[in-house]
């Protein structure tokens, strides 16, 4: 079952990029992260995007992949912007330092950058997800199908907020005595999980980017002990990708879901018809784009347990207030 959501709309400000003409097709370009397709993450998202507007769009697309370097990711925009494209999608974090030096050096030329909001300039969209309302639902749910007590969330240093605005309010709201922990991580993410599981946690939510496997395998390492308390796992797509076997998916209890594909579409829509995403993001530091949530379908909460299934119309609660988190 899934609870959709997404985008709360707001006033688009201006137009940078007149619309093509009829008789002309427009050509969107992307700049795929290090590896480009096939990474089971941001680029494939971003690609599944793609294929789905070419089915109700026209336009053409030209495609590059980065090696990482700085040098490279900046030659790289440079190709596109040559080629003349309506729009340049850069996906990653990755492209934020060089879209803000070509943003200024190409005012006319459209910039959308997927997962990231540090560029300031007016012709770069930062296309971003309401992670916090993710993490809320993510807690909430922990919560309705802990039976020790204990839920935990592993996440990196800079996502404290999501622990304390997001998963642990999710924790509490569910009105139940089940303690949320947290665990910081720069270093290895099984370590953290067998220490939380050590401690008496049963459901973890991973936050973090890359490969989920190593928690994955300590979760399932866990549950083949005999008498071993059984631990459930929360994750989050396209940030994480996990293999899971028929043995397995019996302990993965849901998985947020950012829908990277819808707002490639949207902005492509929009691009198209000579428009632009221009919602303020942050108004001191100049930052455009939209920040996609709940409402509207732009975050996906896809339940994968019988038992969180007999809690989902509890969660469809949660989520009427998950939407409403605006941090």
């Amino acid at each position: 079952m899934k609870l959709r959501m997404a985008l709360a709309c707001a006033l688009i400000f201006g137009v940078l990029t007149p619309a093509p003409s009829s008789a002309d097709t427009a050509t969107i370009g992307v700049a795929y992260d290090l590896g480009g397709r096939g990474d089971k993450s941001f680029n494939d998202a971003t690609a599944a995007g793609l294929e789905k507007a070419k089915k109700s769009l026209d336009f053409g697309i030209e495609a590059v992949v980065t090696d990482g370097t700085s040098e490279d990711r900046d030659k790289r925009i440079r190709s596109l912007i040559a080629k003349k494209c309506a729009l340049i999608i850069a996906v990653g974090e990755g492209y934020g330092p060089t879209l803000q030096a070509l943003a200024f050096e190409f005012p006319n030329t459209q910039f959308a950058i997927i997962n990231d909001a540090s560029v300031a300039a007016v012709n770069v969209s930062s296309i971003i997800f309401a992670e916090t309302q993710g993490a809320y639902l993510a807690g909430f749910s922990a919560a309705q199908i802990s039976q020790t007590g204990k839920v935990a969330m592993i996440a990196n240093t800079n996502q404290a907020d999501l622990f304390k605005n997001g998963f642990s309010a999710g924790v509490l709201a569910s009105k139940k005595k089940v303690i949320p922990i947290v665990k910081y991580v720069s270093g290895s993410y099984s370590l953290a999980a067998s220490q939380v599981i050590s401690v008496g946690a049963d459901v973890i939510y991973l936050s973090t980017q890359g490969s989920d496997a190593e928690v994955f395998k300590v979760i399932v390492s866990n549950n083949m002990k005999k008498n071993a308390k059984k631990v459930s796992f929360i994750n989050i797509e396209p940030d994480q990708y996990l293999a899971v076997t028929s043995q397995t998916k019996k302990f993965l209890a849901a998985t947020v879901v950012k829908r990277v594909d819808k707002a490639i579409i949207d902005i492509i829509s929009k691009s198209l018809s000579g428009d632009q995403f221009l919602d303020y993001l942050d108004l001191d530091a100049g930052l455009f784009g939209t920040r996609y949530g709940i409402d509207g379908g732009g975050i996906e909460f896809t339940i994968r347990s019988k038992e969180l299934l007999a809690k989902s119309d509890a969660i469809n609660i949660a989520a009427a207030t998950a939407e409403k988190i605006t941090e």
